[in-house]
């Protein structure tokens, strides 16, 4: 599954660019062809994005990449607040 999601993120990352680039470079005349460039590179960024958070999980998990402290550390000399 892991490779799938893999190959669907590098897919979704080049539709990201190749769109991307034609809706920053289509003419203002283009009306249609721009905004239809514009949602496939939108839609391939956010597929991407989605890829790439799943894979950074799947690789935590499987002890690939070492889990990142979901915490801020705590200062030494900080004192507890009671309440």
């Amino acid at each position: 599954m892991a490779k799938l999601i893999a190959t669907v993120n590098v897919i979704a990352w080049c539709g990201f660019w190749a769109f991307g680039y034609i809706a920053l470079t289509s003419q203002t005349e283009g009306g249609p062809n721009t905004l239809i460039a514009l949602l496939l590179a939108a839609a391939g960024g956010g597929i991407g994005l989605m890829c790439w958070m799943w894979l950074v999980r799947h690789a935590e998990e499987i002890g690939y990449a070492p889990r990142h402290p979901r915490k801020l550390p705590r200062n030494p000399g900080e004192e507890e607040e009671t309440v």
